[in-house]
This record gives C-alpha cells, sequence and structure tokens, in this order.
C-alpha cells in the first residue's frame, strides 16, 4: 500500500484523531463527561439530517430544504401541543407528515418538472422558512404566549415528548447518553444496512452513478429519486422533532446552522476510509467530527464568526483527501 492510499484511507481518521488531541491538551475541560454530553446531543440532529442529506447525494441529488424542513417540523410540534393541545403522538405524527409532503414536492419538481435540484430545495427551503412563522407572526412558541386573535396559548408539552431531547442514558458513569444518541445509532444502523444490503439501496447508488445505464437496465429511476428525497424530508422531520424536544418550544431562531453542519457532515462522510462516495458510517462520523470541531473551538472562546470559516476549511481538506487523491491515483 503507498503513501497516497494510506492517505486516502486513514488520513482523514488521523485528522479526527489529532484534533481531538490538540483540543484535549488546549481546551481545559475537553476531556470530561459534561463535553461529551454537549458533542453528543449536537451529533445527534446534525447527523440526522445529515443521513438525510447522504440519501439525496446517493441518487446524485442534492437537499438544501433538510435545515428548513427540521425547524419546521419543531415549530410544528410546537404548535400542535401548546396551541392546539394535542398529545405528543399526534405532533410526531404531524411532523413526519410534514417530512413525507415536503419529500414528494421536491421529488415531483425534480423529476417530472426537471427542475435542478438545487433550484428545488433552494426554493422549498425560502417557502418554508415563510411558512413556519405565518402562524405565530414570527413569534417563538412557548405556553402562555399570546396568538394574533388575542388568545393564550395554554398547552404545554408532553414530558413523554421532551424526554426524547432531555433524557440521557448511564454508560459507565450516569447520564452520559442522550435519547437522541441512540436516536441517531439506530438510524445510521438502518440506512447504512438499507443502501448496501438491499437491492432498493444498490440501485440507488447505480442511480447515481449512472442514471441512464440504470434506466436502460430498467430500474425506474424516478421512483428510486423521489424516495431518496421523501427518506431526506422524514430524516429532516425527525431531527426536528428533536430539537423541539431539547428545547421545549418553538424556537424560531434556533436551527440556523443545521444545514450547513447536515451538508458538512455529509461530505465529510466521503472522506472516511477513503469511500469516496455518499455512504451512512462516513456521514455518522462526519457528524461526530464537526460536533467535537464545534465543541473544542467553543471551550477555547473561538469568536462565533470564526466557526464557519474553520468548519470550511476542514470541509476543503476533507474533500481534498477524497477526490484529488483518488483521482491523481487513476492517473
Amino acid at each position: 500500500m503507498t503513501v497516497r492510499d494510506l492517505a486516502m484511507r486513514y488520513g482523514f481518521l488521523a485528522l479526527l484523531a489529532a484534533m481531538i488531541a490538540y483540543f484535549a491538551v488546549s481546551a481545559s475541560g475537553f476531556v470530561s463527561p459534561q463535553s461529551a454530553v454537549f458533542i453528543f446531543q449536537s451529533v445527534a440532529i446534525t447527523g440526522v439530517l445529515a443521513l438525510g442529506v447522504t440519501a439525496t447525494l446517493v441518487v446524485g441529488g442534492f437537499d438544501l430544504s433538510i435545515g428548513s424542513v427540521a425547524t419546521t417540523a419543531m415549530m410544528a410540534a410546537a404548535y400542535v401541543m401548546v396551541v392546539l393541545e394535542q398529545n405528543a403522538l399526534v405532533a410526531v405524527i404531524v411532523c413526519l407528515a410534514i417530512g413525507v409532503i415536503v419529500g414528494l414536492i421536491n421529488g415531483f419538481l425534480i423529476v417530472y418538472m426537471r427542475v435542478p435540484d438545487l433550484l428545488a430545495t433552494l426554493g422549498m427551503m425560502f417557502l418554508l422558512v415563510g411558512l413556519q412563522r405565518i402562524p405565530t407572526e414570527g413569534r417563538s412558541i412557548a405556553t402562555g404566549m399570546t396568538m394574533p386573535d388575542g388568545s393564550v396559548a395554554s398547552g404545554t408539552f408532553s414530558p413523554a415528548f421532551l424526554a426524547l431531547g432531555r433524557h440521557r442514558f448511564d454508560f459507565f458513569i450516569p447520564n452520559l447518553v442522550p435519547v437522541s444518541v441512540v436516536v441517531l445509532l439506530i438510524l445510521a444502523v438502518l440506512i447504512w444496512f438499507f443502501l448496501e444490503y438491499t437491492r432498493f439501496g444498490r440501485m440507488m447508488y447505480a442511480v447515481g452513478s449512472n442514471e441512464r445505464a440504470a434506466q436502460l437496465a430498467g430500474a425506474p429511476v424516478k421512483a428510486y429519486k423521489i424516495w431518496a428525497y421523501v427518506i431526506s424530508g422524514i430524516f429532516a422531520s425527525i431531527g426536528g422533532i428533536l430539537l423541539a424536544a431539547r428545547l421545549g418550544r418553538g424556537d424560531i431562531a434556533s436551527g440556523n446552522n443545521l444545514l450547513l453542519d447536515s451538508v458538512a457532515a455529509a461530505l465529510i462522510g466521503f472522506a472516511v476510509l477513503g469511500a469516496a462516495k455518499p455512504n451512512a458510517f462516513g456521514t455518522a462520523i462526519g457528524a461526530l467530527f464537526v460536533g467535537i470541531l464545534l465543541q473544542g473551538l467553543t471551550m477555547m472562546n473561538a469568536p462565533y464568526y470564526t466557526q464557519d470559516f474553520v468548519k470550511g476549511v476542514v470541509l476543503v481538506v476533507a474533500l481534498v483527501f477524497t477526490f484529488a487523491l483518488s483521482r491523481s491515483g487513476q492517473k
């Protein structure tokens, strides 16, 4: 195995290990249970959304609406429980329905209306950002708030619903692993198995690799692409549910960086173990990388405006491991 091959396969993992070692030395308290909890909590929601992005990348698409779908689901969950005074099950069903509907619309626009994926999902992103603010005229949703018609929202979040975002399991030490991380792990295993070991998943890879060849082979290409966006919408809704459960309110200001972080995690996943393709395992590691990076920068008191810059630099380096080195190896 050449040096280039080693760099492609293990370079990103070496970068991850070096980053952890650097923060452990430079940031006081980085290696602590409290820091681990914060990392796990940030990784969970980012990771779930990134897995949805991965599904669209597999078929050669891209979903820019995933962050706004998550925040719309968060606002919808809050509205259903606080304003409409429904239970947690109804809120979850409404959120998942939103994800399915948005995914179907995105897929229809891209597949049948032939709108480029970036433009279709960008338009959906702006539509949802505006839509989620209309019912409350741009205000966050919380118990006791005054609605536009003058009524007072008296509903509350269900304790069972809040547990999705706030309960933590014991793992060697008490209260270490949040429920949201368990949800992420379950979804990551499911989407990994689905993409790697089912005919449907392998056909999705075939569509993304060579759509024309898959079509000539008789594969229902349009259906696979639409399903990819439906999966993305569902995962985004689950992320929104977890975000609402963690915050305990519908906060219009939250989730601003969800799109950037989830896309970064999915693209960083290309570089994990030299996969050079979208994959669930790499995406999960990419989400962990982003979570560790942000926690380390925060604990070092790095200015908030530098964090996006650093994420961009790391993303470029990760993609160099994936594309530049792999192409040089093919010459």
